[in-house]
């Protein structure tokens, strides 16, 4: 086959980003399997657990229905709209217009997309965490914004040191990204951190971007950046059905803020796609009209068996945690005697055969951390521990 390719170059934004890392680790992880290696995966928060049964019977209902193939408004549908300003009232007792103040997202991933083009021109700059979730510097670097770090440390419960953002130039930031509860370092939300973000973007004239998708796992506390008085002046949230609802592969999500900085989302959203599939909205209406009944089961007490084993896996391998980290992963220091974190995950996958997450990749001050996913059912994270008790107990 000849492969060539003419003498065509990518566009320069290319040599900004590289693969993604479980893009390319997923790939050597398919070939260790197809050798019979049977590698057991506590690296990708996908909930393996299946949405309600409301859920996918609506799914299956309205698919049934001749009328519901076509296209679906950009803005999203009314069912799913007010479904969505529901839930933010009972669950954070924020009030939000249905009509004007929400807007349905393809995942919450496609929001960071659309927000950063909406409000970010090329060589403004961005306010990222480190370490964070590695999507909010791609996407910044793909558009041609400027990334500017702050630094999280576990010293701080991970929380932004203002101090330190009073000190950088700020003239030209546009956007900050915050991500409580925070992943990959499980960071409870504190409503402390919340005002002084709210106070942080008024005085400053920046537009805070709260990533919210992890409120409800091993959580009894949600919280919401728009409790803050005055937050939906200056803030967007991001949250997403991924996590709280099972949903990951149905790719739905929303974003939250005042009718003027949705009405730019939305310009920019509908140039790039055509809404929804009209079945996937009205099942994701339902999910969200009964998750108080499945709630307490599906994201409280079947994550706290899993995490039991995530703790001892931990501690089989000298790392060290906060037990009061919330969310669908666990976050963990590295023994002192060990040079970097993929230098411990890679002997994990490549003698325990079970693959977890260094934390480098979220930046370096995850360089001395690994994570671990609680997606997995009781038995293979069973097996994961006795697999990795046998390698570093010899």
């Amino acid at each position: 086959m000849n492969n060539n390719t003419l003498n065509i170059n990518p566009a320069e934004r290319l040599s900004h980003v590289s693969e993604y890392y479980f893009s390319r680790k997923l790939k050597e992880v398919a070939k260790m399997n197809a050798e019979g290696m049977d590698i057991i995966s506590l690296a990708i928060g996908s909930p393996d657990m299946p949405p309600s049964e409301a859920t996918i019977k609506t799914l299956c209902e309205v698919a049934q229905q001749p009328a519901a193939h076509g296209y679906q408004p950009t803005m999203g549908i009314p069912e799913l709209r007010n479904a969505m300003a529901g839930f933010y009232k009972r669950w954070f007792n924020v009030d939000l217009n249905p009509e004007t103040e929400i807007q349905p997202l393809i995942g919450s991933k496609e929001g960071i997309l659309h927000i950063t083009l909406a409000f970010v021109n090329p060589g403004d700059e961005v306010l990222v965490p480190n370490p964070g979730y590695p999507t909010y510097t791609s996407l910044s670097k793909i558009l041609g914004a400027k990334v500017v770090n702050y630094d999280l440390n576990e010293n701080n419960n991970w929380q932004p040191d203002f101090e330190a953002l009073e000190k950088t130039d700020l003239s030209r930031v546009k956007l900050m990204w915050t991500n409580y509860p925070n992943m990959p370092t499980g960071a409870r939300a504190e409503r402390e951190t919340y005002e002084r973000l709210v106070d942080f973007a008024i005085r400053h004239n920046i537009v805070v971007v709260n990533d919210n998708p992890y409120s409800f796992i091993l959580n009894d506390q949600p919280m919401s950046l728009l409790q803050i008085p005055r937050a939906k002046e200056c803030c967007i949230e991001l949250n997403s059905m991924s996590k709280s609802h099972n949903m990951p592969g149905w790719r739905v999500g929303m974003c939250a803020t005042n009718a003027t900085f949705i009405s730019w989302i939305l310009k920019v959203k509908s140039n790039i796609d055509s809404g929804m599939f009209r079945g996937i909205q009205m099942a994701a209406a339902a999910a969200y009209a009964n998750d108080a009944q499945w709630h307490t089961t599906a994201n409280i007490e079947t994550y706290a068996r899993r995490r039991e084993y995530a703790e001892k896996i931990m501690q089989t391998l000298n790392c060290q945690y906060d037990p009061n980290q919330v969310g669908m992963f666990l976050w963990g220091r590295i023994p002192d005697d060990i040079p970097c974190a993929e230098t411990l995950t890679e002997r994990v996958l490549h003698e325990a055969r079970v693959f977890i997450t260094p934390g480098f990749i979220f930046g370096s001050k995850g360089e001395r951390y690994i994570r671990i996913s609680l997606c997995a059912k009781e038995e293979k994270l069973r097996c994961a521990l006795e697999r990795i008790e046998k390698t570093f107990r010899q």
